[in-house]
Order: structure tokens, then C-alpha cells, then sequence
């Protein structure tokens, strides 16, 4: 099983009909593409992508689906500001796959400072029992150090509230192959 399919596997266990969830790096919208058909025709998917390109992609592919669909094309950094504040705390998953839009300019590539951002808001975002994944690559140019940081902050985020467990999926014997990173967030509140 790819580490893809691991990822939506894990995600489909809490994504349900009516739900809303984010897809935080479009690409070419195959996790929108399967948050959208969870969450149906009563659900709400919003995803963010820097390049016009794959909010293109990501517009052809879900044309068919019938959820409530938001394509912007901002930052992930920014979703908090972009993510109406009646959702907030009530969103079940958040899909980010770090890196750059297959087949498209790989020197515009996601970097630790716009990431964190946005994985610390997702955070704030997601609703308890809430899912993000986490996808990244140390094995491209400017992924090794991205990989690094994003594994370093969660760890110690993780680490430090009593709300949040931290899953790492790595492929043995292979150094630059993608990680999946997950994290679940339970009802169970942070102390004070």
C-alpha cells in the first residue's frame, strides 16, 4: 500500500457525510478529490494552493462532486484567516502533501516557515477526534530540511499537550522516501 493510500485510509476512519475538511497543498486534487466524495453533498471542502495550476487541477476533478467546495488560491499559512470562524474547532481532517505540483516548476516547493504556520493553525482547527496527515519528502531539494522541522515541531508540540497523539509511517531501508506523519486529536482537553 502506497503511503498515500495509508494516509486517505487513516483520514476515511473519522471523515464522515456532512463533514468539513481541508486539503492545505491542492497539487493535482487527489485528496480533495477523496475528502470531497466523504463528505458528500452536505459537506464542506476548503483547499489551498499557491499555484493557479493546481487550483485548475483541483477545479476539473471535483466538478462532478456535490459537496460545498472553497479553492483558494492563497497559502496554506493563511487558512485560519480564510476558514470562516463557525468552523473553526469543527473541521475532521486536514490533508497536507508537502513538496512541489508534480509535473509543474519544481523550484516553487512548500518551506518549513509557511508550513509550520499552518500546521500550528490546523491545530486550532481541528475538531476533537479530528485527523491531519502530513506527507513529506527528504528526499528533494528543500524537503530534507522541511522534513526535519515539520517532524521536530510536532514531536514537541505533541509532546506537550495531552489532546494530541503522533504516529511517524517510514519506509524501512529507504533514507529518502517520503514520511507520512499523523496526528489525532481527542476530546480530551489541554490542561491549563
Amino acid at each position: 500500500m502506497r503511503l498515500t493510500e495509508i494516509a486517505q485510509t487513516w483520514i476515511a476512519e473519522v471523515l464522515e457525510e456532512g463533514d468539513i475538511a481541508v486539503d492545505a497543498t491542492l497539487g493535482n486534487g487527489f485528496d480533495a478529490l477523496f475528502l470531497a466524495q466523504r463528505i458528500g453533498e452536505n459537506g464542506h471542502l476548503f483547499g489551498f494552493d499557491v499555484q493557479a495550476q493546481a487550483i485548475s487541477s483541483s477545479h476539473d476533478l471535483l466538478k462532478s462532486e456535490p459537496c460545498q467546495q472553497s479553492l483558494l488560491h492563497i497559502g496554506h499559512e493563511q487558512m485560519k484567516e480564510y476558514i470562516p470562524s463557525s468552523y473553526h474547532q469543527n473541521i475532521k481532517a486536514i490533508m497536507f502533501n508537502l513538496g512541489w505540483l508534480p509535473n509543474s516548476d519544481k523550484s516553487i516547493i512548500t518551506t518549513p516557515e509557511t508550513t509550520l504556520s499552518a500546521l500550528s493553525q490546523s491545530l486550532e482547527l481541528l475538531a476533537p477526534n479530528g485527523r491531519l496527515s502530513v506527507m513529506v519528502y527528504p528526499g528533494h531539494h528543500g524537503g530534507d530540511d522541511e522534513s526535519k522541522q515539520v517532524m521536530h515541531w510536532l514531536e514537541q508540540t505533541c509532546s506537550n499537550r495531552q489532546d494530541l497523539t503522533y504516529n511517524a509511517v517510514i519506509l524501512p531501508n529507504r533514507p529518502t522516501a517520503p514520511i507520512l506523519l499523523q496526528v489525532n486529536k481527542s476530546n480530551c482537553r489541554e490542561l491549563p
